[in-house]
Protein backbone atom coordinates (compact mmCIF):
# COMPACT_ATOMS: atom_id res chain seq x y z
CA UNK A 1 0.00 0.00 0.00
CA UNK A 2 1.58 3.60 -1.26
CA UNK A 3 1.59 5.30 2.26
CA UNK A 4 1.12 9.11 1.98
CA UNK A 5 3.68 11.65 2.56
CA UNK A 6 1.37 13.39 5.25
CA UNK A 7 -1.64 11.86 6.63
CA UNK A 8 -3.76 13.72 9.58
CA UNK A 9 -4.03 11.36 12.82
CA UNK A 10 -7.19 11.59 14.71
CA UNK A 11 -7.38 9.98 18.29
CA UNK A 12 -9.92 8.43 19.35
CA UNK A 13 -10.82 5.81 22.46
CA UNK A 14 -11.79 2.93 20.81
CA UNK A 15 -14.18 4.12 18.25
CA UNK A 16 -11.83 4.97 15.23
CA UNK A 17 -13.19 2.07 12.75
CA UNK A 18 -17.15 3.48 13.45
CA UNK A 19 -15.61 6.43 12.62
CA UNK A 20 -14.18 6.10 9.72
CA UNK A 21 -16.94 4.36 8.47
CA UNK A 22 -19.34 7.39 9.14
CA UNK A 23 -17.01 9.23 7.24
CA UNK A 24 -17.12 7.31 4.42
CA UNK A 25 -21.01 6.82 4.31
CA UNK A 26 -21.61 10.29 4.81
CA UNK A 27 -18.77 12.16 2.37
CA UNK A 28 -17.89 12.31 -1.14
CA UNK A 29 -14.30 10.72 -1.71
CA UNK A 30 -14.51 9.28 1.52
CA UNK A 31 -13.17 5.63 2.06
CA UNK A 32 -11.43 3.33 4.35
CA UNK A 33 -8.30 2.01 3.21
CA UNK A 34 -7.39 -0.24 5.74
CA UNK A 35 -7.77 -1.43 9.35
CA UNK A 36 -4.79 -2.91 11.25
CA UNK A 37 -5.01 -4.81 14.05
CA UNK A 38 -2.53 -4.43 17.54
CA UNK A 39 -0.06 -7.26 17.17
CA UNK A 40 0.14 -7.37 20.84
CA UNK A 41 -1.12 -5.75 23.82
CA UNK A 42 -1.00 -2.19 24.26
CA UNK A 43 -1.88 0.51 27.14
CA UNK A 44 -5.03 0.70 26.38
CA UNK A 45 -6.02 -2.46 24.10
CA UNK A 46 -5.45 -6.21 23.65
CA UNK A 47 -3.85 -7.76 20.80
CA UNK A 48 -6.50 -8.64 18.13
CA UNK A 49 -8.29 -5.26 18.39
CA UNK A 50 -8.22 -2.55 16.05
CA UNK A 51 -5.11 -0.58 16.80
CA UNK A 52 -5.09 2.22 13.28
CA UNK A 53 -8.06 2.90 10.78
CA UNK A 54 -6.46 4.17 6.90
CA UNK A 55 -9.06 6.21 5.52
CA UNK A 56 -10.16 9.33 3.49
CA UNK A 57 -12.50 12.10 4.01
CA UNK A 58 -13.16 14.28 0.73
CA UNK A 59 -10.07 13.00 -0.39
CA UNK A 60 -7.86 14.10 2.68
CA UNK A 61 -5.63 11.34 4.06
CA UNK A 62 -6.28 10.23 7.59
CA UNK A 63 -5.36 7.58 10.19
CA UNK A 64 -7.65 6.92 13.34
CA UNK A 65 -5.65 5.80 15.95
CA UNK A 66 -7.38 3.89 18.98
CA UNK A 67 -5.42 5.69 21.41
CA UNK A 68 -7.52 5.04 24.29
CA UNK A 69 -9.14 7.68 26.85
CA UNK A 70 -5.79 9.83 27.73
CA UNK A 71 -6.38 12.22 24.91
CA UNK A 72 -9.25 14.21 23.94
CA UNK A 73 -10.34 15.85 20.31
CA UNK A 74 -11.02 19.83 20.75
CA UNK A 75 -11.74 22.74 18.92
CA UNK A 76 -8.08 22.90 18.11
CA UNK A 77 -8.34 21.00 15.03
CA UNK A 78 -11.29 20.87 12.87
CA UNK A 79 -12.37 20.02 9.25
CA UNK A 80 -13.80 22.83 7.51
CA UNK A 81 -16.13 21.93 4.44
CA UNK A 82 -17.33 23.83 1.50
CA UNK A 83 -20.48 23.76 0.94
CA UNK A 84 -22.08 24.88 -2.54
CA UNK A 85 -26.00 25.35 -1.40
CA UNK A 86 -28.28 25.02 1.60
CA UNK A 87 -28.91 21.61 1.01
CA UNK A 88 -25.68 20.29 0.92
CA UNK A 89 -24.94 22.41 4.10
CA UNK A 90 -28.01 20.60 6.26
CA UNK A 91 -27.10 17.30 4.91
CA UNK A 92 -23.98 17.30 6.33
CA UNK A 93 -24.83 19.34 9.55
CA UNK A 94 -27.83 16.82 10.27
CA UNK A 95 -25.60 13.38 9.36
CA UNK A 96 -22.77 15.03 11.71
CA UNK A 97 -25.62 16.26 14.44
CA UNK A 98 -27.81 13.55 13.87
CA UNK A 99 -25.74 10.81 14.72
CA UNK A 100 -25.02 11.53 17.96
CA UNK A 101 -22.70 14.82 17.44
CA UNK A 102 -23.56 18.71 18.75
CA UNK A 103 -24.39 21.78 17.35
CA UNK A 104 -22.01 24.46 18.21
CA UNK A 105 -21.98 28.40 16.72
CA UNK A 106 -21.00 29.81 13.31
CA UNK A 107 -21.23 26.86 11.32
CA UNK A 108 -18.93 24.53 13.93
CA UNK A 109 -19.95 21.15 15.65
CA UNK A 110 -18.80 18.09 16.89
CA UNK A 111 -19.44 14.37 15.52
CA UNK A 112 -20.17 12.19 18.45
CA UNK A 113 -16.12 11.02 18.90
CA UNK A 114 -15.18 14.92 19.33
CA UNK A 115 -14.06 15.66 16.18
CA UNK A 116 -15.12 19.49 15.11
CA UNK A 117 -16.78 19.85 11.65
CA UNK A 118 -16.89 23.66 9.78
CA UNK A 119 -19.61 23.14 7.66
CA UNK A 120 -19.18 26.61 5.57
CA UNK A 121 -21.47 27.11 2.68
CA UNK A 122 -19.01 29.00 0.21
CA UNK A 123 -21.07 31.95 0.02
CA UNK A 124 -20.29 32.59 3.61
CA UNK A 125 -16.28 32.50 2.60
CA UNK A 126 -16.47 34.63 -1.13
CA UNK A 127 -18.74 37.25 1.46
CA UNK A 128 -15.58 37.27 3.70
CA UNK A 129 -13.62 37.57 1.56
CA UNK A 130 -15.21 40.48 -0.22
CA UNK A 131 -14.05 42.70 3.09
CA UNK A 132 -15.46 45.75 3.75
CA UNK A 133 -19.16 46.12 4.67
CA UNK A 134 -19.80 43.29 2.44
CA UNK A 135 -17.92 41.16 5.31
CA UNK A 136 -18.93 43.38 7.95
CA UNK A 137 -21.98 42.30 7.28
CA UNK A 138 -21.82 38.78 6.24
CA UNK A 139 -19.64 38.35 9.69
CA UNK A 140 -22.41 39.94 12.46
CA UNK A 141 -25.62 37.70 10.33
CA UNK A 142 -22.81 34.53 11.17
CA UNK A 143 -22.51 35.20 14.52
CA UNK A 144 -25.85 34.61 15.26
CA UNK A 145 -25.90 31.28 13.55
CA UNK A 146 -25.60 27.22 14.39
CA UNK A 147 -26.24 25.96 10.92
CA UNK A 148 -25.19 28.51 8.27
CA UNK A 149 -28.27 29.99 6.37
CA UNK A 150 -27.32 30.51 3.01
CA UNK A 151 -30.47 32.95 2.27
CA UNK A 152 -29.30 34.67 5.33
CA UNK A 153 -25.86 35.35 4.43
CA UNK A 154 -27.14 36.47 0.87
CA UNK A 155 -29.32 38.84 2.40
CA UNK A 156 -27.07 40.07 4.89
CA UNK A 157 -24.21 40.25 2.44
CA UNK A 158 -26.67 42.88 0.01
CA UNK A 159 -27.14 44.69 2.83
CA UNK A 160 -30.90 43.59 3.66
CA UNK A 161 -31.98 43.88 7.17
CA UNK A 162 -33.96 41.49 9.16
CA UNK A 163 -34.10 38.77 6.45
CA UNK A 164 -33.86 35.25 8.65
Amino acid sequence: MNTPKNTICLWYDREAEAAARFYAETFPDSAIQAVHRAPADYPSGKAGEVLTVQFTVLGLPCLGLNGGPAFHQTEAFSFQIATDDQAETDRYWNAIVGNGGAESACGWCKDRWGVSWQITPRVLTRALAAGGEVAARAFAAMMTMGKIDVAAIEAAARGERGVR
